[in-house]
């Protein structure tokens, strides 16, 4: 099956050609950031436990089989098994550590410095190394040693205290923000280290804080707690600089929990809300004082709202989205995963691709967003646990087949 249609080849896949990653990560806020690394063309060598692996591998999927979480964290890479508590071990990552241009790791607190393999140690062995850290909570953090995942960044670095209803408490957003969107921030710096190193051969020390990278996430909150003197409020569906009725959510036809549009009118276009207005038949409204202006309508938004929601329950939603959209009006339906993946258009586009993979079969998940030369870079399937070990110990240290046979009867891969 050609996935990109057309039978054109994958774009963006040779942007970091030659580039080699030493792959230390788990879960999702490391490895979202080195599968972006892979899909760009560098070769991602995962390092991992040789019993069980990276933990994402077991968190739920089908039996004897990689979960489907670790899939989508996961592809284009390769998979090494190497014991780190065996001197042998940390020898060979090391070595793999010389020939790497890149070193990234997520391990707890202290924990890669307890290994012996902390950033002292491997920038000694390979000065030009971009060496990469992700935590939780940074250095000189009060709470530096702590433990964090997605939801405690979350919670710490503000995106909680935004979102939800008003009145109502905070809530987590459902992108998992700390562990991607962190892991989003270290790939763009690892790629600006590559770039410098290649005029001063100087490597780099990278340190992320999953607590601090949420705060780059929400700097338009910032902007309304300098606007009002008070922290960012929550604003359910609306924004947190403020409402511009109507603004947010309207319930459509067919009443289901994702059966909605969301209508946007800019405070910057005064045109939004008098085309709106055409849109709903409500052209008797043009020109009143009543509802004009922002300020007008924000004192009147349970009626605005109401005009807004009468008009969008006698619609479904992607006629409510084609109808106010086609009108010049900001206009989205509110699409849940199923529709998403279920929508052929992604597939066309390469947006959405399907990958082989040996134990599972075909699985369609999300690729690499950007487009090069119209093309986004080929997914391939996450790798089988150890299934490179052999083929990159003998490409990159030259190990013969005989020692690599040797190492594996004697558990250090």
């Amino acid at each position: 099956m050609d996935h990109m249609g057309g039978g054109q080849t994958a774009g963006g896949q040779n942007c970091l050609a030659g580039v080699k990653i030493l792959d230390l990560t788990q879960f999702e806020a490391g490895p979202s950031c080195t599968e972006a690394l892979a899909w760009l063309g560098a070769e991602v060598v995962k390092v991992e436990n040789p019993k069980a692996g990276d933990p994402g591998r077991s968190s739920a999927g089908l039996p004897g089989c990689d979960s489907w979480y670790f899939l989508q964290f996961n592809a284009n890479k390769k998979s090494v098994t190497i014991n780190l508590k065996s001197p042998r071990g940390l020898e060979l990552v090391k070595q793999m550590a010389a020939k790497a241009d890149v070193f990234i790791e997520n391990f707890a607190p202290g924990a890669i410095e307890r290994l012996g393999l902390g950033p002292d140690v491997i920038r000694a062995i390979n000065p030009g190394i971009v060496y990469a850290q992700v935590k939780g909570f940074g250095e000189g953090s009060p709470y530096e040693h702590n433990l964090a995942f997605d939801m405690i960044a979350q919670a710490c670095g503000g995106t909680m205290s935004i979102t939800g209803e008003k009145d109502g408490p905070p809530l987590k957003p459902g992108p998992s923000l700390g562990d991607t969107g962190t892991g989003m921030l270290l790939a763009v710096s690892i790629l600006g280290a590559l770039f410098r190193r290649n005029s001063t051969g100087l490597g780099d020390h990278l340190q992320v804080a999953m607590q601090d990278s949420m705060m780059h996430y929400i700097r338009i909150a910032f902007a309304a707690q300098a606007q009002l003197g008070t922290a960012a409020p929550r604003a359910g569906s609306s924004s947190v600089t403020g409402g511009n009725p109507p603004m947010g959510t309207f319930p459509c036809k067919g009443g289901g929990p994702n059966d909605y549009v969301y209508v946007y009118t800019s405070r910057a276009n005064p045109e939004h809300w008098r085309r709106l207005l055409g849109v709903i038949g409500r052209e008797d409204l043009l020109g009143d004082a009543r509802y004009d202006t922002p300020a007008a309508r924000a004192e009147r938004e349970p009626e605005v709202n109401g005009m807004i929601a009468l008009w969008t329950r006698q619609h479904d939603k992607h006629e409510a989205m084609r109808i106010i959209g086609a009108a010049g009006i900001p206009s989205g339906a509110v699409l849940d995963t199923m529709e998403l993946h279920s929508d052929p258009s992604f597939e066309a586009r390469g947006i959405m691709q399907t990958i082989h993979h040996p134990k599972i079969g075909d699985y369609k998940m999300p690729a690499w967003p950007v487009r090069f030369d119209g093309k986004p870079p080929e997914v391939k399937p996450a790798p089988l646990l150890g299934q490179h070990s052999n083929e990159v110990l003998n490409e990159w240290l030259g190990l013969p087949a005989g020692e690599i046979d040797s190492l594996k009867q004697t558990g250090v891969i």
